[in-house]
């Protein structure tokens, strides 16, 4: 594959396993929520596709782009966070050869993109998050989206890192995605590019699954934070670790009753935990960039 051709099927896999594996909270093929649903999320991600890949653009345009074509196919926010972060995640990926591609030779390349951020890149993403109008989203003392930028992006982000997890990712250079996440997906990674999606099989199920709690497990929710507060993420989060630590490994949840108790309690009362959500689609996109061979 060229590094497009893997930049957009890396996106669209990691896109399809993030509704095919249910996620207690978030929107999947199993059940609804949030008043959405999981082909609205993939429209998302076919509308969202050409931005990543397609042409040339900065980081900040194409975040841009990407937010304004979800938007005009399903008519509200579903991809926000996830945008935010695969873009720059596809834009180093862009610049190495596939015989080029490591962990190293990635995060190397990030940190370019990172680097060269300029303010430019932050009024295109400041618009990206006012037409995108995230639930729970306040005002900043300092670079507020609904003003013009004075700082490049990740001096930006920066200012929110403590606060906003996908704001940290730029400030650390997406340190969690490689430090975390992708030491989360362990052996059964490889089956989430084998496996159709369709077919949820539950090694790659629970590899996703388990990828999503060990994130909720790791840090309060900041989407749960910004709209319940911090006692209901810390809440979620807890549960989240119980069942870090009682899952059995190579086995979808989905077969545990408890575990669509807690989908159906979460939806009821409004809580997603859409952080958390974003960064393990985000992680599934990294691994699926670093993939150097088509699946067999």
């Amino acid at each position: 594959m060229t590094p497009c051709e893997r930049i957009e099927a890396a996106w669209r896999c990691a896109c399809a396993w993030d509704v095919a594996a249910s996620k207690p909270g978030n929107v999947s093929h199993a059940r609804a929520g949030h008043r959405m649903v999981a082909a609205q999320f993939l429209d998302s991600a076919d509308a969202a596709a050409a931005a990543l890949v397609v042409g040339d653009g900065s980081v900040g345009q194409r975040i841009e782009a990407a937010v304004a074509a979800t938007w005009d196919r399903v008519g509200c926010n579903t991809n926000l966070g996830i945008v935010l972060l695969c873009v720059p995640l596809a834009q180093a990926r862009r610049r190495l050869h596939d015989a080029e591609v490591t962990e190293a030779s990635l995060r190397e390349a990030l940190g370019r993109v990172l680097a060269e951020l300029t303010p430019l890149d932050s009024a295109a993403t400041y618009r990206a998050i006012r037409q995108a109008s995230p639930g729970g989203l306040g005002r900043a003392s300092d670079e507020d989206v609904h003003q013009e930028p004075t700082l490049d992006l990740r001096a930006a982000m920066a200012l929110a890192a403590d606060r906003d997890r996908i704001a940290r990712q730029y400030r650390d250079g997406f340190d969690e995605l490689f430090r975390l996440g992708l030491p989360g997906l362990d052996t059964q990674a490889q089956r989430l590019q084998q496996a159709p999606v369709a077919a949820c099989q539950d090694g790659a199920a629970e590899a996703v699954q388990r990828l999503w709690l060990r994130f909720l497990a790791s840090a309060p929710d900041a989407h749960i934070v910004r709209k319940h507060g911090a006692a209901v993420a810390q809440s979620v989060m807890n549960d989240a670790m119980a069942w870090l630590d009682q899952a059995p490994r190579g086995r979808s949840l989905d077969h545990d009753p408890a575990w669509s108790d807690w989908d159906l309690r979460l939806k009821a009362q409004g809580i997603n935990p859409g952080t958390t959500a974003d960064l393990t689609v985000a992680t599934l996109f990294l691994h699926g960039l670093l993939q150097r061979a088509d699946p067999t």
